[in-house]
């Protein structure tokens, strides 16, 4: 005999399954469709051409084989998987007025979106740490981060960011859903998706609350302490030539933390308001579509090794003619 309990969790799951949501996305703004498809569109195009194109020159220049441009090479598969899973939704609820997206679909995307923000967030503390290995001990560089080493701190990441998905997205199959629901958002995030759920989100709420804090809180800590010794060791060297080169090498990892964890820690202050709802929507462009494309931006401008390496390649495929 089926205990009540069961048979109530079975019915709230078909329900659910069979329920749609509504990306309202951008949709009150209807004059500015068009220009937004277009900057999102060009947006994207960036973002594939330099996460992948970094990916490549790092995998094909024998120079770039170092840890620094190993963890950089996943933050760029990461970026490009993290703006692909949200992106050409994006683009098509744009173009096409129902912004209809199944309770599986959008299940599916929170799922892979958690994914990546996770990785991303612990890519970008091991990116810290090996700068501060680089410059607070560099005789034992090669030792501390040995190939193995490496390849544990990406495993790491990457297997986290998979039990934390899995995690958050089991306790939000627990709620129930309503036929229809509108989801104030372009983007099927935990927050949005709990505000239309027919049954009490609290657990879903504080489990990924305790789990995101913790995410949160430890990759910072991580980077905090490594920028900390970072600077402290800067300050130390005799050389101000070799301060400044130091410096510079390092400050471009920067903006990146910056934007990113800045704009994750505004969606976790802005209140659960009708006003902010046009200022979620902004932190969530920026954290699901712009930071993607500004990675291999920044680092490929700011790096004098990707610059050449770029140039090698072109000069490689599009040799010159001599008269």
């Amino acid at each position: 005999m089926n205990h009540p309990s069961a048979s109530v969790f079975r019915n709230q799951k078909n329900k659910s399954t069979g329920a749609t949501f509504i990306l309202l996305g951008f949709s009150e703004y209807s004059d500015l469709q068009v220009p937004l498809f277009m900057v999102f569109l060009t947006i994207y195009m960036v973002t594939v051409v330099g996460n992948l194109g970094m990916i490549m020159i790092i995998r094909i220049n024998p120079k770039l084989h170092t840890p620094m441009y190993f963890f950089l090479s996943h933050l760029s598969f990461v970026d490009f998987c993290y703006s692909s899973v949200v992106t050409p939704k994006l683009l098509e609820n744009l173009v096409v007025e129902d912004g209809t997206i199944s309770f599986i679909g959008c299940i599916t995307q929170f799922f892979f979106l958690c994914i990546f923000a996770v990785a991303e967030t612990y890519m970008l503390a091991v990116m810290a740490y090996d700068q501060f290995v680089a410059v607070f001990n560099p005789l034992l560089y090669t030792v501390a981060v040995s190939p193995k080493h490496c390849l544990f701190l990406v495993a790491v990441s990457y297997s986290w960011s998979i039990v934390s998905s899995m995690t958050f997205t089991y306790f939000l199959l627990t709620l129930s859903f309503c036929e229809t629901n509108f989801i104030n958002n372009f983007v099927c995030e935990h927050t949005a998706i709990v505000a239309v759920s027919c049954s009490d989100p609290y657990i879903s709420q504080e489990i990924i609350l305790v789990s995101a804090a913790f995410n949160e809180i430890s990759s910072l800590m991580i980077i905090l302490t490594s920028y900390i010794f970072i600077f402290i060791t800067i300050m130390k060297m005799p050389s101000t030539g070799r301060r400044y080169k130091t410096f510079s090498t390092c400050v471009s990892h920067l903006p990146t933390i910056t934007i990113f964890h800045g704009t994750i820690l505004f969606l976790y202050c802005v209140p659960n308001s009708k006003g902010s709802g046009i200022m979620v929507k902004v932190a969530s462009v920026f954290y699901t579509v712009v930071i993607p494309m500004l990675n291999p931006l920044i680092y490929s401008l700011r790096n004098k090794n990707v610059k050449e390496a770029v140039r090698k390649l072109v000069n490689t495929k599009l040799p010159c003619h001599k008269l």
